[in-house]
């Protein structure tokens, strides 16, 4: 399966947007950089299916354009206008060339999602490779109104629990692809957000 940032050359805020190509192309967010369906159109003209992490404006702002071009479901976890089907801890879905299973990982949202397979993992933003205040292991921030340190650190807990040992490559909302010991990735950002110190001054 190839995945594919379509917002890595965007020259404004956005969160990282991929689209998994094969059986069934599917797009993982839909972010805010304007000009996102030709970067998609690129790839392919036959978009399945776009898969919400959660909906945070960074992730969604450009949804109903993407929608409006490709003849695509959407599935998120909270309610949608556009939603079509909804997105439970537990449930499967085939993305691209693979499947896999949601876990719910509220922390940084109260909706928020993560998507992992044998192979990879789709973390959003409840943990990142790097993000300017953490490199090799960082998490979600969780100092604004409804979001939640303690239940971020559960997500991540849950999430080390239900993820295959053979997972090498994560895709996060926001800093850089990371391929190889993703469970080391996820460990460390565990480790610091039990810190409870803040993430940023």
């Amino acid at each position: 399966m190839d995945v594919h940032n379509v917002t890595a050359d965007a020259e404004t805020f956005t969160a990282n947007v991929y689209l998994a190509t094969g059986d069934r192309p599917t797009l993982v967010d839909a972010g805010a950089m304007d000009g996102i369906v030709d970067v998609i159109r690129e790839y392919t003209d036959d978009l399945d299916a776009v898969v919400l992490t959660h909906q945070h404006g960074d992730h969604v702002a450009q949804l109903d354009a993407v929608l409006d071009a490709f003849d695509a479901k959407l599935y998120a976890n909270a309610d949608h206008p556009r939603r079509t089907n909804g997105l439970d801890d537990g449930d499967t879905i085939q993305m691209g060339d693979e499947t896999f299973e949601v876990v719910y990982t509220p922390g940084h949202a109260d909706d928020h999602v993560s998507l992992v397979s044998t192979s990879t993992l789709f973390s959003g933003d409840t943990v990142v490779h790097d993000d300017g205040a953490f490199e090799g292991g960082s998490f979600g921030r969780t100092d604004n109104p409804g979001q939640s340190r303690e239940r971020l650190i559960e997500s991540i807990e849950d999430l080390l629990d239900r993820m295959p040992e053979t997972v090498e490559h994560m895709y996060s909302g926001h800093g850089g692809v990371f391929h190889g010991d993703v469970r080391k990735i996820v460990e460390t950002a565990l480790e610091r957000a039990e810190k409870r110190e803040p993430k940023y001054d």
